[in-house]
This record gives C-alpha cells, sequence and structure tokens, in this order.
C-alpha cells in the first residue's frame, strides 16, 4: 500500500504521536471538562469533535491549504483572534455560569450535538495546531513522493486512531471522579476556577503564537 510509510518511519511517528497525546492543552481541558459536567459521553463527544478537527487538519496540510493560511498575515490573524476569543469566552462561561462543572446548575445541559461542535471549533480554531500539523507530518514524508497526499493523510488519521487510547481512559477517570465532586461544591467551584484559567492561559499563548515558529 503505497500511502503507508516504511516500518522505521512509522516507529518514529507513532512515538512522537504518544508523547504529544500525553501533553496537556486545550483539547484535553475541554475533553475533561465535559466529562465532569456530563459524564462520559459529553466527554466522548467532545474527544470526537476535536479528532473531527484533526482529520481536517490533516486534509488541509495534505492539499497545502495549510501553507496558504500561515503564509497571509491577515488570515493567521483573524484566526489567532478567533480562537483565542473562543477559549477566553469558554473561560467566562465557566466563572459567569458556572455551566462547565456545576451539577446543580440551572443553566440547560449542552446536547451531545453542542459538545460535539465546541470540540471541533476549539481544534480548528487554534492555529498552533495548524502550525504543528505543517511542521510534524511533513518530517515523515518525503515532498518528493509521488504518494505524499496519501501519506500524509495516512498519518493524520493514525494521529487519531493512536491518540484514542490514550485519552479514552482519561476521560474514564474523569467520569469515575463525578460521583465524588457532586458531594463537594466547593470543590466544584474551585474546579470552574482552575479550568477557566487555563483556557485563559491557552488563549494568550494562542495570541502570542508566531507563524513563523
Amino acid at each position: 500500500m503505497s500511502f503507508i510509510p516504511e516500518l522505521p518511519v512509522l516507529l518514529a511517528y507513532l512515538a512522537g504521536v504518544v508523547v504529544i497525546a500525553i501533553t496537556p492543552g486545550p483539547d484535553m481541558t475541554f475533553f475533561l471538562g465535559r466529562t465532569l459536567a456530563q459524564g462520559v459521553s459529553g466527554g466522548l463527544s467532545a474527544m470526537i469533535g476535536a479528532s473531527t478537527g484533526l482529520l481536517v487538519h490533516s486534509l488541509l496540510v495534505a492539499f497545502g491549504l495549510s501553507a496558504l493560511i500561515v503564509a497571509s498575515p491577515m488570515l493567521f490573524f483573524a484566526l489567532k483572534i478567533a480562537g483565542a476569543g473562543y477559549l477566553l469566552w469558554l473561560a467566562f462561561s465557566a466563572i459567569r455560569h458556572g455551566s462547565t462543572f456545576r451539577f446543580e446548575s440551572r443553566v440547560k445541559p449542552k446536547s451531545l450535538w453542542q459538545v460535539y461542535l465546541q470540540g471541533l471549533g476549539i481544534n480548528l480554531l487554534n492555529p498552533k495546531i495548524i502550525l504543528f500539523f505543517m511542521t510534524f507530518l511533513p518530517q515523515f514524508v518525503s515532498a518528493a513522493d509521488p504518494h505524499a497526499s496519501g501519506k500524509l493523510l495516512f498519518l493524520g488519521l493514525l494521529f487519531v486512531v493512536v491518540a484514542a487510547p490514550i485519552t479514552v481512559p482519561m476521560i474514564l477517570a474523569a467520569g469515575w471522579l463525578t460521583g465524588w465532586l457532586k458531594r463537594q461544591p466547593r470543590v466544584t467551584r474551585a474546579v470552574d476556577w482552575v479550568f477557566a484559567s487555563v483556557f485563559g492561559a491557552f488563549a494568550v499563548k494562542i495570541l502570542l503564537t508566531d507563524a513563523t515558529h
């Protein structure tokens, strides 16, 4: 199968994916937050949304569209503003309404479809992910390879497949904690602030992202 890289390249790629999958980021923060708010189904919906975003990023890289976005200062700046603004909105919502982790909230729970779309949005609006896919995936595919596009798409799909077994146990563990948190309202409110702070920090990090790095 021409779209599968050679074994040494594949093993090196898999090692990199594992390291990346266990590294905290906006996606992981959102997965855990939705799990604590809506149970395992909410966390998995968020994860599937973000995974869909990763597949979109893979398509963009494979067909060279990511390079066009990064090469355009206006487009890249607009993406940074949208991504940071979205994370800040999530942070504000967690503090203002406690909707992320407050179990006795009067706020109507989000549907799993809404959670999926939020996970997708967080992923697609993060310019750091575009830069990452532009620099990470091409390391494992030669530009002169006639099957380069197919290999890039394969690696993007493999990223999602390999990351899932790492992410799902984290979501299950967070779901297990939900029962305990229901009996600890002060702790749940503290979690609101912690996760809002994390979202805020990632928003600032996105704003500081340079297209040259």
